[in-house]
C-alpha cells in the first residue's frame, strides 16, 4: 500500500504512479503493443487519416505523428481539398533537420497524400483500411458533422478525434485531441474521452504529453490563451494603447506577446480561432469572455495585429506607475477570474491546469503558481478591482471566488512535485523541466513528508509524464542576480541547501535520469544523491558556460569530491566546453549505473531497496581536495570574451570551492556564482538578452 502527497498526473492516463514504474521496473504503456490495439496487427496495419492535412495544424500534427508511426509500418493518410496550399511540404525542411535527410525522406515516402471534394471520399482510401481519423478542417460545427457521417458510413467502427480549439465532445459527438499551440513542435495534447483510451495511451507511448480535461467549451488552453489575448485587446479599447507596446508589457508581466502570437500562426486563421472560442464561451458564461470589435473585425479581413514591415516609433514614452497598476488590473483580473471557473468546474488536475498555461500559452510560470505566490487575498482583490473597470464581467455566473479557498491543500501546494511511499521507500517526482523557486520550495516540502513518515530510502525522478527530460534552471529565476549580487548569492545558497538534502537526509538516496537528457542545475541537484543512474543514451551536461554563468548548485566542486582525482579533468571538460556526453560514457566518473531504460528502473529500485551488488557507493570526501592541477589550456574550444570569461571564473571556483572543506565549499561557490552574474559580461549574455526580451 502506498501513500502520496497528492494524485499523480500519470493516473489520470490511467497509466499509475511514478511508484509503480519503478516498482514493477518498467513503463505502463508499450509503443508496439499500442499500435496493434489502435491499427491492427503487423501486416495488417490500417492507416491514420489527417484530414485538413495541409492546414497549419493539420500539417504540424501529420508531421509530428508520422515521424513516430512510420517505425511501426503505419501508413499516414493527408488528405485536403484539391488546390489547398502546400502545407506538407513546408514541414520537409524541419523533418530533414530533426531526423536527417534520409529518414525525412522515409517519414515523406510513409505519408500519402489524397484530396476530395469534401463529400465524397476518394476510392484510393478503401484499400488503406483507415482504423484512426485525426480531423483537423475548420471549426464550423455544422461541418465537421457532416464530415463524421461520411466515415462512418464509409469504415464503421473508425476511431475518430477533432482537434477542434473549442467544441466540447458533446456538440461534436467525437472525442477530442486538440493539439496545444505551437502546433508544429509542442507535444502537448488536450485529451477529451469518457475514459483513458488505448488512443490516448498510444501518444504518450510515443513521446507525446495528452493531459485529460474535462468536456466544456474551449477546455483550458484556449480559455488561457484566448482569455489574455481578449484581456490585451479590451486593454487597447480602454487606453487605445497600441498593439505592440500592449504586447510588450504582457510579456514582461506573463511571458507570452498574444498579438504578435496571431500573427505568427497565421493571422487569418488564429484570428478566426480565438474569435469562436471567445464567441462561443461568452454565450455560456457572458460578458467576461465578449469579443471585442476589433476581433469581430480582423476574424473576417485576416488583417494582422503587426502592420507589413512594422516599425515602433523612435520616441516611446514609458507609461505611469498609474497606468502600469491599471494594466495589470485589466490583464491579471480576467486571467485569475477565468482561472477561478476552470477551478470550479473542476476542468482538470490542478497540475495539468498550471502546466498548460507554461507549456503551451508561454507563461513564464503556470496561472495557479502566480495565484499561490500572490497569496487569495491579493488574487481576490485584484479580480474585484478588475470588476470595478469592467462590471459586466461579475455576472451571469461566471465568477466563482471560492475556487481559491483550498490553496492550502497538497493539490494547490505540490503543481511541479508530488512524493509517495510504502513506508520503506520514497519517490520524489519532478513535474517541470526547469528547476526554479517554486520547485525549489516543493522539492523540500516534499522532503519534509517523506521524513515525517521516517523514510530513509528515496529514488529522486522525473514525473515521466509532464517532464520528458530535465533541462537546467530557469533562468528567469535570474533575473533579479543579474542586478543584486545579494539575490544572487540566496538564490545559490538556497538551492544549493536544498540539493544537499537528497544528500544529507536519507540513508540511500537515487537519482534517476529517465529522459533524453539532464543539464545545469537538473544534473547538480540530482549528482548530490548518494547514486546517480540514468538509461545509457541520456545526455548529460553542464552547459552554463555558454549562457554564460557559473554553476550555482555545486557542479563546480561536489562531483570532483566523488570521482578519482584521474578523472578530474573529463569532468573540468564537462564544465569548460558545455558539451554533453552520454551517460553510457560517464559511468565511474559521473554516474554509477547507466543501461537501457528497464535495466536502469530495475537498478535504481534495487540500489533503493537493498543496495546493489558490486556497485559500491562513490566515497563523497568532505575535507579539502588535494593536489588539483587542474587548467584551462586552451583546449576546450574557441569562445568570445564572455564564454573565455566564463571559462576562467568557472576555473576559479573549480580551484577555489574544491580546495575547502564541504562546509566552507557551498558558500564559496555561491558568492563566486553570484559575483559572475552580477558582471557586464552575464548581463550582455544570454540570461541579460533573455531578461532584455521580457521587458523590452
Amino acid at each position: 500500500m502506498t501513500a502520496s502527497m497528492r494524485a499523480g498526473t500519470l493516473e489520470t492516463l490511467d497509466l499509475g504512479t511514478v511508484f509503480d514504474v519503478f516498482r514493477k521496473g518498467r513503463l505502463p504503456a508499450n509503443a508496439p503493443e499500442l499500435v496493434d490495439q489502435v491499427f491492427g496487427k503487423e501486416g495488417e496495419r490500417g492507416c491514420l487519416v489527417v484530414s485538413g492535412a495541409n492546414g497549419i495544424v493539420g500539417a504540424g500534427k501529420t508531421m509530428q505523428l508520422a515521424s513516430r508511426l512510420e517505425p511501426f509500418g503505419v501508413p499516414v493518410v493527408a488528405l485536403d481539398f484539391a488546390g489547398a496550399p502546400d502545407g506538407l511540404g513546408r514541414q520537409h525542411p524541419g523533418l530533414v533537420r530533426t531526423f536527417g535527410r534520409e529518414r525525412a525522406s522515409r517519414i515523406m515516402e510513409n505519408t500519402v497524400r489524397l484530396s476530395y471534394d469534401g463529400k465524397r471520399l476518394p476510392a484510393q482510401l478503401k484499400g488503406l483500411r483507415p482504423r484512426f481519423l485525426l480531423e483537423a478542417i475548420p471549426e464550423i460545427l455544422e461541418a465537421k458533422r457532416a464530415h463524421y457521417e461520411v466515415f462512418r458510413q464509409a469504415f464503421p467502427g473508425i476511431e475518430i478525434r477533432s482537434v477542434t480549439s473549442g467544441f466540447p465532445s458533446s456538440k461534436l459527438g467525437v472525442g477530442i485531441a486538440h493539439p496545444a499551440f505551437p502546433h508544429e513542435v509542442n507535444k502537448v495534447w488536450e485529451v477529451v474521452e469518457e475514459e483513458p483510451s488505448a488512443v490516448t495511451q498510444l501518444l504518450w507511448a510515443l513521446g507525446l504529453t495528452p493531459i485529460p480535461v474535462s468536456d466544456h467549451w474551449s477546455f483550458v488552453l484556449d480559455v488561457l490563451f484566448c482569455g489574455t489575448t481578449l484581456a490585451a485587446l479590451r486593454i487597447h479599447q480602454a487606453s487605445n494603447m497600441p498593439y505592440w507596446k500592449i504586447d510588450k508589457h504582457v510579456r514582461s508581466l506573463l511571458g507570452p506577446n498574444p498579438l504578435r502570437a496571431h500573427d505568427v500562426i497565421g493571422a487569418k486563421g488564429a484570428d478566426f480561432l480565438t474569435w469562436s472560442c471567445l464567441h462561443h464561451l461568452s454565450r455560456e458564461y457572458g460578458a467576461l469572455f465578449e469579443p471585442t470589435p476589433d476581433l469581430e473585425e480582423r476574424k473576417d479581413t485576416g488583417q494582422e495585429w503587426y502592420p507589413p514591415k512594422h516599425l515602433r516609433p523612435l520616441v516611446d514614452w514609458p507609461p505611469q506607475e498609474s497606468e502600469l497598476s491599471e494594466f495589470r488590473t485589466r490583464l491579471l483580473g480576467p486571467l485569475f477570474q477565468m482561472t477561478a471557473l476552470l477551478l470550479h468546474e473542476r476542468r482538470s488536475h490542478l497540475s495539468h491546469i498550471n502546466s498548460i498555461g507554461e507549456l503551451c500559452a508561454q507563461f513564464r510560470r503556470g496561472v495557479l503558481s502566480m495565484i499561490r505566490g500572490l497569496g487569495r487575498e491579493t488574487a481576490l482583490e485584484i479580480v474585484r478591482d478588475y470588476h470595478r473597470l469592467h462590471p459586466q464581467a461579475k455576472g451571469a455566473g461566471g465568477w466563482h471566488p471560492g475556487a481559491f479557498g483550498d490553496m492550502d491543500s497538497p493539490s494547490w501546494r505540490q503543481l511541479y512535485v508530488n512524493a509517495e511511499h510504502d513506508g520503506k521507500v520514497g519517490i520524489v517526482s519532478i513535474g517541470r523541466e526547469r528547476y526554479n523557486g517554486d520547485v525549489d520550495a516543493e522539492l523540500n516540502r516534499a522532503i519534509d513528508w517523506l521524513q515525517g513518515a521516517k523514510i530513509e530510502r528515496v529514488i529522486v525522478s522525473g514525473d515521466f509524464h509532464l517532464s520528458g527530460q530535465m533541462v537546467g534552471a530557469d533562468i528567469a529565476d535570474f533575473f533579479p542576480a543579474l542586478e543584486s549580487a545579494e539575490e544572487g548569492l540566496r538564490l545559490s545558497t538556497a538551492w544549493s541547501r536544498t540539493a544537499r538534502r537528497l544528500n544529507d537526509d536519507f540513508r540511500v538516496s537515487v537519482g534517476f535520469v529517465g529522459g533524453k537528457r539532464c543539464l545545469g542545475g537538473s544534473l547538480e541537484l540530482l549528482m548530490h544523491c548518494h547514486y546517480l543512474v540514468a538509461r545509457s543514451e541520456a545526455e548529460l551536461g553542464m552547459p552554463e558556460v555558454t549562457l554564460p554563468v557559473v554553476p550555482g548548485m555545486e557542479g563546480c566542486h561536489w562531483p570532483f569530491r566523488k570521482a578519482s582525482p584521474d578523472q578530474w579533468p573529463r569532468l573540468l571538460d564537462l564544465l569548460l566546453t558545455g558539451s554533453p556526453v552520454r551517460a553510457g560514457a560517464a559511468t565511474g566518473w559521473l554516474v554509477d549505473y547507466a543501461g537501457p531504460l528497464e535495466d536502469a528502473l530495475a537498478a535504481a529500485w534495487q540500489i533503493a531497496t537493498e543496495g546493489r551488488r558490486g556497485l559500491a557507493r562513490r566515497k563523497l570526501r568532505a575535507g579539502g581536495l588535494k593536489g588539483m592541477r587542474l587548467t584551462d589550456g586552451g583546449g576546450h574550444g574557441p569562445g568570445g570574451p564572455a564564454v573565455l570569461a566564463a571559462r576562467k571564473a568557472i576555473l576559479d571556483c573549480v580551484r577555489e570551492s574544491c580546495a575547502k572543506p564541504l562546509p566552507e565549499a557551498l558558500l564559496v561557490q555561491a558568492r563566486l556564482c553570484a559575483d559572475f552574474m552580477g558582471s557586464d559580461l552575464c548581463r550582455k549574455g544570454g540570461i541579460g538578452a533573455e531578461r532584455a526580451k521580457a521587458t523590452a
